[in-house]
């Protein structure tokens, strides 16, 4: 028996008007995914634990199986360990998005999706201005970067910087005064004087005059958020007893998937936008089962970059590459191989377009394995799965609850 899991981030969503008060979901041709539903299991999933902000650290470290209660430490240890960031005990690692602030307010969250090399420079740049008295910056994937801050170069506790520190992810405050979101905290003053500097760095840099001439937004601030300490987990084949590998652009998924033992396969045409190669990432899932792996999970992250946007239309489009792609590709390759395969279809945390951030409610999802019992429902969408009685309070179970499927 061979598992993919596919998790196309934030697809879930809530009614929207115009829409006719459908969501992307029901309002999206997806028939791959329907037919997973039509043919197998559907039900609901509580991927954020109560007391948890619904981000897709933990969303997706329950569907990787693992319960957020007992492993998470924080969103940017998770990149961390993707970039081969070692971190001391003493150490805690924020997540730095690459931002365009104007007039005061949070005008875009990603700096215009900043290409990746653009952003490097301008982190370079940061760590050799301000990469100093514990503090060291690391360039990521487009605007998404670390900082790593040495707690007692500051003369404060871990916990002062993790527990007692409060920071607003960029993304939640798109089109609002960044004033009163700046950290809060015992170390905040540090933190604050840290994203105000970066203004005088970032607003005169080559790049972002190269930027201003073309058209694009200045990455002229950077902002500190999702910070944690270095974080471990028993390996999955410890666990579940199966060898996986998992495919992803973005660091947090790429990095869960090494701290539980994964292979994880990088491609540069993997961008995690809407230009990403999705039926790549179909191709390399089904070449690492042909290598012999028993498990592979794909993420796909436009789903949730067009509700970040508040843009519906780039989400149908996005549902409905993915299901022609990326599930439509598989199921063809799986099918094609003439052995058992088990495939489930599951998101980390709905994305509201309305409200453009991430929200708690339990999501849905569909899962087919060879000889499955199917159950009544029809179809992959919020509507469909409410008629299914499946639902599992604790979202991290849904993994044992699929592998059993196959092995029966």
């Amino acid at each position: 028996m061979k598992y993919i899991v596919i998790l196309p981030d934030g697809v879930a969503d809530v009614p929207i008007k115009e829409l006719g008060n459908k969501t992307p979901l029901e309002a999206a041709r997806h028939p791959n995914m329907d037919w997973v539903a039509a043919n197998g299991i559907t039900g609901w999933a509580h991927t954020i634990p109560s007391g948890f902000a619904p981000g897709s650290d933990v969303g997706c470290m329950s569907v990787f199986g693992y319960d957020p209660r007992k492993y998470y430490t924080g969103r940017a240890p998770l990149e961390a360990a993707a970039q081969g960031i070692a971190l001391r005990d003493k150490d805690v690692v924020f997540r730095c998005n690459t931002v365009t602030v104007q007039n005061g307010v949070m005008a875009d969250y990603s700096a215009g999706h900043i290409e990746t090399p653009s952003s490097k420079q301008l982190i370079e740049t940061l760590d050799q201005q301000l990469g100093k008295d514990g503090v060291k910056f690391y360039p990521g994937v487009s605007y998404r970067h670390l900082a790593v801050v040495d707690s007692s170069a500051w003369g404060v506790g871990v916990e002062d910087l993790t527990e007692k520190t409060t920071c607003t992810p960029p993304h939640d405050i798109s089109g609002q005064p960044v004033a009163p979101h700046f950290p809060t905290g015992p170390a905040a003053d540090k933190l604050n004087v840290l994203m105000v500097s970066s203004g005088g760095i970032l607003e005169s840099h080559p790049v972002n005059r190269q930027r201003e001439r073309e058209g694009k937004p200045s990455a002229n601030r950077v902002w500190f958020w999702g910070q944690g300490t270095t974080a471990k987990f028993p390996s999955f084949q410890e666990v579940y007893g199966l060898h996986g590998a998992c495919i992803s652009a973005v660091d947090i998924v790429r990095g869960l998937g090494k701290l539980v033992g994964f292979e994880v396969i990088q491609r540069e045409d993997f961008t995690g936008y809407f230009d990403t190669n999705y039926k790549g990432k179909a191709e390399e899932a089904l070449k690492a089962l042909d290598r012999g792996f028993d498990f592979v999970l794909v993420h796909v992250e436009p789903t949730d970059e067009a509700g970040h946007m508040g843009d519906v239309q780039k989400k149908i489009q996005a549902i409905q590459d993915t299901d022609e792609k990326v599930v439509g590709m598989l199921l063809e390759g799986l099918k094609k191989r003439g052995e058992p395969f088990a495939v489930l279809i599951v998101c980390d945390h709905p994305t509201s377009t309305i409200l453009k951030t991430h929200i708690a409610d339990p999501v849905p999802f569909a899962l087919y394995a060879t000889g499955i019992t199917k159950d009544a429902v029809t179809a992959y969408n919020e509507s469909a799965v409410k008629a299914s009685s499946k639902r599992f309070e604790e979202g991290f179970q849904l993994m044992s609850f699929f592998l059993q499927q196959g092995r029966n």
